[in-house]
């Protein structure tokens, strides 16, 4: 039997499969940026059908053009809502994030070290941010990657998502400056939350860190499994990474007692992730104890 409900003021859908077979954990799902609930479908639809019983929550906050609000917005408000279903599933529950929605979920975490997240899954994330403009055409149709810090390094940039994980490699400067929430995630800047960030983090059991070379949308691509550009625009990996090396928000600590797994697959365009079948039945799913 399948049941649809909304949750927590029409903004969280839950998809139940009933059954009186294994008790899997339950998953809450996080969109990309310029999409919503109905691109998670297939990955729920998915979960459900190779884990009866596993409830399923999709958010449908920040849908579409809203999806470009500040960072910052986007976490408290999904984060309460997290927050809400942690306190009706106190065996504890899974988090997949996808694309912009992976970076959120990080920052989730890190805002609200009460949660009782057991596995994230980041899949295809930003998670040391973006320097690339390929998707970016859709609503910033003029931009280069050499000038789009000119945008997102402004009070009218910091004002978009993605201007608040743009990190241009060639002004860091500027990005220390202007950037209001990537710097601040990573633990970059102290402050009174850095402790209660750092320990959210290393509260998961699990971090599944998903990405590929044949990606095309994150970039570098290895910036989903924290890895990054130097000043030269040569690719870093994550234990190469200043952060990591520093334990700045936790990476090094989750790494070190053994929790964080790297995932890379080619030939999986940044759209497919979500939706391809075999790659969600073989790779994904099986994740989900």
């Amino acid at each position: 039997m399948t049941r649809l409900k909304t949750f927590v003021g029409n903004t969280i859908f839950l998809l139940t499969f009933l059954s009186w077979a294994h008790c899997y954990k339950p998953v809450v799902l996080i969109h990309g940026v310029m999409t919503g609930k109905l691109s998670m479908l297939p990955i729920a639809e998915r979960i459900a059908q190779l884990h009866p019983g596993t409830s399923i929550y999709i958010t449908d906050r920040f849908s579409g053009w809203s999806s470009l609000e500040p960072m910052w917005h986007q976490v408290e408000e999904m984060g309460a809502d997290l927050l809400a279903i942690s306190a009706d599933h106190p065996e504890g529950i899974h988090l997949i994030g996808y694309s912009q929605g992976g970076l959120l979920s990080r920052a989730i975490l890190e805002r609200y070290p009460e949660h009782n997240v057991h596995t994230f899954i980041s899949l295809s994330s930003p998670q040391f941010g973006q320097y690339g403009t390929k998707f970016l055409h859709l609503f910033f149709p003029d931009l280069t990657c050499h000038t789009a810090y000119e945008l997102f390094y402004s009070y009218v940039g910091q004002h978009t998502s993605v201007g608040n994980y743009w990190n241009d490699p060639h002004h860091q400067e500027l990005f220390f400056k202007y950037s209001q929430f990537l710097p601040y995630v990573n633990n970059q800047f102290l402050s009174n939350s850095s402790e209660s960030y750092k320990s959210g983090f290393t509260k998961l059991k699990k971090l599944i860190l998903v990405g590929g070379p044949d990606d095309g949308v994150i970039t570098p691509w290895q910036s989903s499994q924290f890895g990054y550009y130097d000043e030269k625009e040569e690719v870093y990996d994550m234990r190469q990474n200043p952060l990591y090396k520093n334990d700045s928000f936790g990476l090094r600590t989750l790494d070190e007692a053994g929790k964080v797994t790297l995932l890379s697959f080619s030939g999986m365009d940044h759209f497919d992730w979500h939706i391809n079948i075999s790659f969600i039945d073989q790779h994904i799913v099986p994740l989900l104890d």
